[in-house]
C-alpha cells in the first residue's frame, strides 16, 4: 500500500538525518558544558524562552497549515512567504527593543547585550518556516534532514571556536545564528519561493480557519511549556534554571530522536486521508505501540543510569541535573507518545480537537508549574511535571479516541500491557545493581547497564512476542 511505503520511506530517511544530527548535537554540547559554566548556560536559556514565544507569534500555524492545504497555488504560497519575512522583521525589531525590559526584569545586565544579539536569530529563524515547510509539503525529507546535519556541524564548529576564544554565552547565540542561515540557505535552494510586495488579504484567509486554532493551541501550549524556566530563572535562579534546563533537555533526546523522526513525516503524508479516520486511527495504534515498546524501557534504562549519563555527557560540574533529570525521566514514554497526537489531529485536519486538549492540559500544567516553583526546589518542579505530563496524556488518548475516531479508549491502553511486562523484566536487574553501589567507573556501569539492559530488552521482545512484530514491520512491504 502507498501510504505505508511512504511513511516507511519518510522515516527511514528522518532517522538517518534525525540520529547523524543528534549524534553530532550531543558532541558539540558535551564539548561546551565543559567550556562554558552553568551560570552561562543559564543566561542563554532564559532567552530562548522569550525567543521560543517571538518563534510562535512569526509561525502562527503557517507551516503546518502550508503542509495540509492541497489547493494552494505558487501564487498564494509566495503571498505567504513574503508575508512571514515581513513578520519576522517586524517581530525581531520588537524582540530587540524588550532587551532593557527583560534584563530588569531578571535583575541581570548580561541579558541586554545577549537579547540584542538574539533579536537576529530570532529573524533568521523566522525566514526558515516557509522553505522547511515546502520541502516538507513536497515530501523531500532527505534535503530537510540534510539541511539540519550540515548547519549542525558548521554552527557547532564555529560554537565552540568561539567558546575557546572567551566569547561566553555569546558563543551559544551566534552559533544558532549560523544554524538558521544554513538551514535557509540550503532548504530556499530551488524551492521556487519568490518575495513579493503584493501580499493579498485573500492569499492568507485561504489558511486562517487552520492556522487559527493552530496559532492559538501553540499560544497556550507556550505558557504550559515554558513557565517553569520563567518563573525559576525569575524566583530561584539562573543558575538552578541552567541545571533544570540541561535535565529537561536531557530528556527530551529520545523523544526527538524516536518520535520526532515519525512526526515529521506524519503530517505530510497523513494529511492525503484526512477524511478516512480509520485509517488514521490504525496509523496512531501501530505507532504508539511501537514508540511504547521502545520507551517504556529506555524510560526504566534512564532512570537507573542518571549518573552516568550526566557526568560522562556533561562533567561533574553538572551534578545538581542528575536528581532532576532521574525524575524528569519517568516521562519519557509518555513524552514520546503525546508528541504524536498533534500530528494526527493535523491530519484530520482538527485543529479544534488540538485546541481543546491545550487548554484543559495548560489549566493544569501552569497549576503543577507555580506550585513546584514556590517550594523553592528545581526537584519538585519536575516530580510536579510528570505529574501534569501523565494527566496530559489521558486527556489527549480521550480527545483522539472519544472525540475524534469515535472508539473506546480501552482500545488505546491495551497497547501498554506487552510495553509494560518488558520494563518490568529491566527494572528488578537495574534496581538491584543501584542498590548494590558497585565500585566502577561511571563509563564501565554505564556500558554494563547498557548491554545489560538491551539483553533483557531481547528477551521481553521474545518472551511478550513483540519480536515477530517488529520483524514483520521491519520487512513489511504491503499494509
Amino acid at each position: 500500500m502507498k501510504l505505508y511505503e511512504e511513511l516507511k520511506h519518510g522515516i527511514v530517511i528522518s532517522a538517518i538525518g534525525k540520529y547523524s544530527n543528534t549524534i553530532i548535537q550531543f558532541l558539540i554540547l558535551a564539548i561546551l558544558s565543559r567550556l562554558l559554566t552553568p551560570s552561562e548556560f543559564g543566561v542563554v536559556a532564559i532567552i530562548n524562552v522569550c525567543l521560543v514565544f517571538f518563534n510562535m507569534l512569526i509561525d502562527m500555524g503557517i507551516g503546518p497549515a502550508i503542509i495540509q492545504n492541497k489547493t494552494l497555488n505558487n501564487y498564494q504560497i509566495n503571498s505567504i512567504f513574503s508575508f512571514s519575512i515581513f513578520i519576522s522583521i517586524l517581530l525581531s525589531i520588537l524582540f530587540a527593543l524588550m532587551s532593557k525590559p527583560i534584563s530588569l526584569f531578571y535583575n541581570n545586565t548580561d541579558l541586554f547585550g545577549v537579547c540584542l544579539v538574539m533579536s537576529i536569530a530570532l529573524f533568521t529563524s523566522g525566514i526558515n518556516m516557509v522553505p522547511i515547510s515546502i520541502n516538507l509539503k513536497q515530501k523531500k525529507f532527505l534535503k530537510v534532514n540534510f539541511a539540519q546535519v550540515i548547519s549542525s556541524i558548521i554552527s557547532g564548529i564555529i560554537g565552540i571556536i568561539l567558546a575557546f576564544n572567551h566569547f561566553s554565552f555569546y558563543a551559544l547565540v551566534i552559533s544558532s545564528i549560523v544554524k538558521n542561515l544554513t538551514m535557509f540557505i540550503i532548504t530556499f535552494h530551488k524551492s521556487n519561493l519568490k518575495l513579493t510586495t503584493d501580499i493579498k488579504k485573500v492569499d492568507l484567509l485561504v489558511i486562517y480557519s487552520f492556522t487559527r486554532n493552530q496559532f492559538l493551541f501553540n499560544l497556550i501550549n507556550y505558557f504550559s511549556r515554558n513557565l517553569d524556566n520563567i518563573l525559576i530563572g525569575k524566583f530561584i535562579s539562573l543558575k538552578a534554571l541552567a541545571f533544570y534546563d540541561k535535565a529537561y533537555m536531557l530528556s527530551l533526546y529520545p523523544n526527538q530522536m524516536l518520535t520526532g523522526v515519525i512526526t515529521s513525516v506524519i503530517q505530510p503524508i497523513m494529511s492525503e486521508y484526512e477524511d478516512q479516520k480509520e485509517i488514521i486511527k490504525k496509523t496512531y495504534i501501530t505507532i504508539s505501540k511501537l514508540l511504547a515498546i521502545v520507551g517504556m524501557p529506555l524510560t526504566v534504562f534512564l532512570y537507573f543510569s542518571s549518573k552516568e549519563i550526566i557526568y560522562i555527557i556533561f562533567g561533574p560540574q553538572w551534578a545538581e541535573s542528575v536528581v532532576p533529570f532521574q525524575i524528569l525521566a519517568i516521562s519519557i514514554w509518555i513524552q514520546m507518545i503525546l508528541s504524536s497526537t498533534g500530528s494526527i489531529f493535523q491530519s484530520a485536519n482538527r485543529t479544534d480537537l488540538l485546541l481543546k486538549t491545550g487548554i484543559v492540559n495548560t489549566a493544569q500544567n501552569i497549576l503543577c508549574i507555580v506550585i513546584g516553583v514556590w517550594t523553592g526546589r528545581i526537584e519538585y518542579v519536575a516530580a510536579l511535571i510528570v505529574i501534569s505530563l501523565s494527566v496530559n496524556f489521558i486527556i489527549a488518548n480521550y480527545f483522539l479516541m472519544n472525540k475524534l475516531f469515535k472508539t473506546r479508549q480501552i482500545e488505546f491502553y491495551k497497547i501498554l500491557i506487552s510495553p509494560i511486562v518488558i520494563s518490568l523484566i529491566l527494572l528488578v536487574p537495574l534496581l538491584i545493581i543501584n542498590l548494590l553501589k558497585l565500585q566502577y567507573s561511571l563509563p564501565i556501569l554505564f556500558i554494563f547497564k547498557g548491554l545489560l539492559s538491551l539483553l533483557l530488552y531481547l528477551l521481553g521482545l521474545k518472551l511478550t512476542g513483540n519480536m515477530i512484530l517488529v520483524k514483520k514491520i521491519l520487512k513489511r512491504r504491503n499494509a
